[in-house]
């Protein structure tokens, strides 16, 4: 139960996506004065060092993180994310990269609160020791729960300030996440209609995953569907080849900025010529004109692969 730790896997083409679309809804929610709450169901350490045996083990940022560095004519959406990680690497190399958790502290305002789930015993102590590092500021606006996040989720909405944004990226190791996420996805809107929830999921050969982005399309919300591939499947089907970010209740400049983003993260991303991406609408979180034109169709996609690198 407790064998995955996110530090193997830290800055690699799924962080890529997942935090430079949570950057983005956190910049959104600043644009208002009203408070807001972060829910993280599934925190980990929060901030991961590249150079640890952990995470140089594998090296799985040199074909995320690393790939944007090193680029050029970067989109808005990716600009802004690497700011951030920039932000926790203040002499310049990139050696720290922030998760979900430190990039929420980044963006938190005064009045505004981080509530962090996790269950793992020995990474919770890491987190604990992390933000003790981040100052008493940090201290007083966390919360953390050594819990399970799927079912202390509904305890904590809704949000007192009544604006909030749930993230929610298990492991999916065990198959059972699958139904969990569904199942605290249904609940959380039940509580709390007008939240954000930004879900990461895996591109895997495996059934319960392709089921759970279908059951999640179904449900009556707005929402947006961004999915990289990076590579083709392995045989077998183990081992991930993309991954996706489906968010219910998207702030409306998201769509643009995921328009413009995608075709460069799966052309920069790339790992052989699978390499595509798809951006998925559902009719109502479209621009009213644009529904209207398309409202037989019960979605609005996008597909695209990479252009020809020179």
């Amino acid at each position: 139960m407790f064998s995955y730790r996110h530090a193997f896997h830290a800055g690699n083409h799924a962080d890529v996506l997942k935090h430079a679309i949570l950057v983005h809804i956190l910049d959104y929610y600043n644009r208002k004065d009203t408070p807001y709450w972060v829910i993280d169901t599934h925190a980990g350490a929060g901030i991961y060092d590249l150079t640890s045996e952990w995470a140089s083990k594998n090296g799985e940022f040199v074909d995320g993180l690393d790939r944007l560095l090193a680029a050029e004519s970067l989109p808005p959406l990716v600009e802004r994310y690497l700011l951030d990680v920039q932000h926790f690497n203040p002499d310049g190399v990139a050696n720290f990269y922030p998760g979900s958790p430190w990039l929420a502290l980044r963006a938190l305002r005064d009045a505004d609160r981080l509530h962090l789930f996790e269950m793992h015993p020995t990474e919770i102590d890491v987190l604990r020791d992390n933000l003790a590092e981040q100052g008493e500021r940090a201290i007083e606006q966390t919360t953390l729960h050594q819990a399970d996040g799927f079912r202390g989720l509904k305890g904590l909405l809704p949000p007192l300030p009544r604006r909030g944004i749930v993230v929610m990226d298990p492991s999916y190791e065990d198959k059972a996440d699958y139904r969990s996420v569904l199942q605290s996805i249904k609940d959380g809107l039940s509580r709390f209609a007008t939240g954000c929830y930004a879900i990461w999921y895996p591109l895997v050969q495996r059934r319960e995953a392709h089921e759970m982005v279908r059951s999640l399309e179904n449900m009556d919300v707005k929402w947006i569907n961004a999915a990289l591939t990076v590579r083709k499947p392995v045989e077998g089907g183990l081992g991930l080849h993309g991954s996706g970010m489906f968010i219910i209740n998207p702030p409306w400049t998201l769509h643009k900025a995921l328009d413009e983003a995608m075709p460069w993260l799966a052309k920069t991303l790339a790992q052989d010529d699978r390499a595509s991406f798809t951006l998925t609408l559902s009719p109502s979180a479209e621009a009213p004109a644009v529904a209207k034109r398309v409202k037989k169709d019960r979605h609005i996609k996008r597909v695209g692969k990479p252009a020809a690198k020179n």
